[in-house]
């Protein structure tokens, strides 16, 4: 069976890939290279990359061959260095599960902070930067502990406390994109700040029009829009203040093509945190739930991020921000070809496709299994990811599994 499948492919000069190609290996300068997984070629940009990271040839499935619309996987991208930065190594060597429980009481503090900020700028139109920094720098100090604890902790949310979770959960993921690309520990502390504070405007805004289902009118958004704005002017009371916080609560909602606000900025006129902050926001708010619409998975907020790029976002930030997160970040709930159902516990670098699952429940029999970690690129599993889900499919108190998981 292998044999016939390996006959079946193709190896061809990096002139004859096109959109739709199902890329299993690459070839640089005469080398063979540990790609960081298999997958489809989704655009013409893609193969402009591929060559500037100095591939000449590839092996290729021609009976995967698909339609570039129809495409689910996507071959990522590969980068101009191969090897991957010092920034990405585990660190500190501190497992998941020893800093899971370190983490749980980190988030949970930090929504309480956020409770206690907006009810302060409610009440008195002003707010403690300073505990809140207190807060971000031990968020930032846990990622480079174990950087999945946290990132796990933003997959879970509870519908009615949009404000608070998003404000948190961009900060946490803002701090993981800052270590990807490898900034300074001092700014990253900037970095997470900004953006635990990214929204605090909002909670000035009617709430009437801030809770709103549905689209809101146009004048109703032009309130909305205000945000900004009110958000800032609370920060002028914090003259200490770094730029770089600043920065972010005014470019959250601006894109490169001039259509965003408040100041219809343009790409040179953007920084690069604006641009990192806009494609972070914009993620969080698809995937969460909302009292009036279900989020959206991951691979869809990521396809609709790399669509509307390069007009809206950065198009090198986007591909990096999946790179970071993972095509399945972690702490997603996916199905298995097997029918068992698990969460993504750690990212395998090399083969993003294959990651490490945790599984604790049997679609077919209905019923909790003893709960094990696949590593899915590892052939004695047989096991792949048939999908991601939602816990509601199988009624799933996800919060309560997430505790048992990691703290047996």
């Amino acid at each position: 069976m292998s044999n016939n499948e390996e006959s079946s492919n193709q190896k061809i000069t990096v002139n004859q890939l096109e959109p739709g190609m199902y890329v299993l290996s690459v070839r640089i300068k005469g080398k063979s290279v540990n790609v960081k997984s298999e997958g489809y070629i989704s655009s013409k940009e893609n193969i402009k990359k591929l060559i500037k990271a100095g591939i000449t040839h590839l092996t290729v499935d021609p009976s995967r061959q698909k339609k570039v619309e129809k495409i689910d996987k996507i071959l990522p991208e590969i980068k101009d260095k191969i090897t991957p930065t010092k920034a990405k190594k585990s660190t500190n060597g501190i497992s998941l599960d020893q800093e899971m429980t370190k983490a749980s009481k980190l988030y949970d503090d930090a929504k309480s902070l956020q409770h206690k900020i907006l009810n302060s700028l409610t009440e008195h139109k002003t707010i403690n930067v300073l505990e809140a920094k207190e807060s971000t720098d031990a968020i930032v100090d846990s990622i480079f502990r174990n950087q999945d604890a946290l990132a796990c902790m933003t997959r879970l949310r509870i519908k009615d406390e949009y404000l608070v979770e998003h404000s948190l959960n961009v900060s946490i993921l803002m701090t993981l994109f800052a270590k990807h690309l490898a900034f300074d520990r001092e700014i990253i502390e900037k970095l997470a700040l900004g953006a635990f504070l990214h929204d605090i405007g909002k909670v000035l805004v009617p709430p009437e029009i801030l809770h709103k289902p549905g689209k809101l009118t146009p004048q109703e958004y032009e309130v909305m829009k205000s945000h900004v704005d009110l958000g800032l002017e609370v920060l002028k009371e914090n003259p200490d203040l770094p730029e770089l916080v600043i920065e972010i609560v005014q470019q959250h909602h601006e894109r490169l093509d001039g259509k965003g606000y408040p100041k219809q900025l343009t790409k040179q006129q953007i920084s690069q945190v604006g641009r990192m902050i806009a494609i972070v926001d914009s993620y969080d708010a698809m995937t969460a739930d909302r009292v009036y619409k279900v989020g959206m998975h991951p691979i869809k907020a990521f396809k609709i991020l790399m669509k509307d790029a390069p007009d809206s976002y950065d198009n090198t930030l986007v591909e990096q921000f999946v790179n970071c997160l993972g095509i399945y970040p972690i702490g997603t709930l996916v199905k298995l070809t097997s029918g068992k159902l698990g969460l993504i516990s750690r990212l395998n670098k090399n083969q993003p496709l294959l990651p490490f699952v945790r599984v604790f429940y049997n679609t077919r029999l209905n019923q909790a299994i003893a709960m094990e970690e696949l590593d899915l690129s590892q052939t004695k599993h047989k096991d792949q990811i048939d999908c991601c889900i939602k816990p509601g499919e199988f009624n799933i108190n996800l919060l309560r599994f997430f505790k048992a998981a990691f703290h047996n």
